[in-house]
């Protein structure tokens, strides 16, 4: 399953992303993970949720990108839930190109029964149809 946060830079999208994690993990059976571009919001984050900084693993492009989400997924076989915030930066891909990662997101989610939930530096207005259904707030 794929969950989006869409808007532009400055609008609170990391805040509400932080929010749901920190919600989920009281009810959650499996693992949470959450992604991000630092460590800046390490005490922002339940102690249960795994921070993972994911600019010190110099990835290149999105397809390395989607590798690393593997890795992650084969080393914890209660993963239920990745949060991703700074999407753009995370994912090494632009506006242009991030519906073909979310697509990939989709996929992966419904093989290993993970939610994605994925905070982005898009306008709402560019959220095509196929993903309306996935916003779960537009800034």
């Amino acid at each position: 399953m794929l969950r989006l946060i869409v808007g532009e830079k400055g609008k609170g999208k990391t805040k509400i992303l932080l929010d749901e994690a920190n919600t989920q993990i009281k009810t959650a059976h499996g693992s949470i993970v959450y992604l991000d571009k630092s460590t800046k919001h390490m005490y922002e984050l339940n102690n249960r949720i795994r921070l993972i900084d994911v600019s010190s693993y110099n990835l290149k492009s999105s397809e390395n990108f989607i590798g690393f989400i593997k890795g992650i997924i084969s080393q914890d076989h209660d993963l239920e839930q990745v949060y991703l915030d700074s999407f753009l930066k995370i994912a090494v891909t632009d506006e242009e190109h991030v519906e073909e990662l979310f697509t990939e997101l989709e996929a992966i989610g419904s093989q290993y029964g993970i939610t994605f939930v994925v905070s982005a530096s898009i306008p709402a207005s560019s959220v095509s149809d196929a993903f309306k259904d996935s916003v779960l707030a537009a800034l």
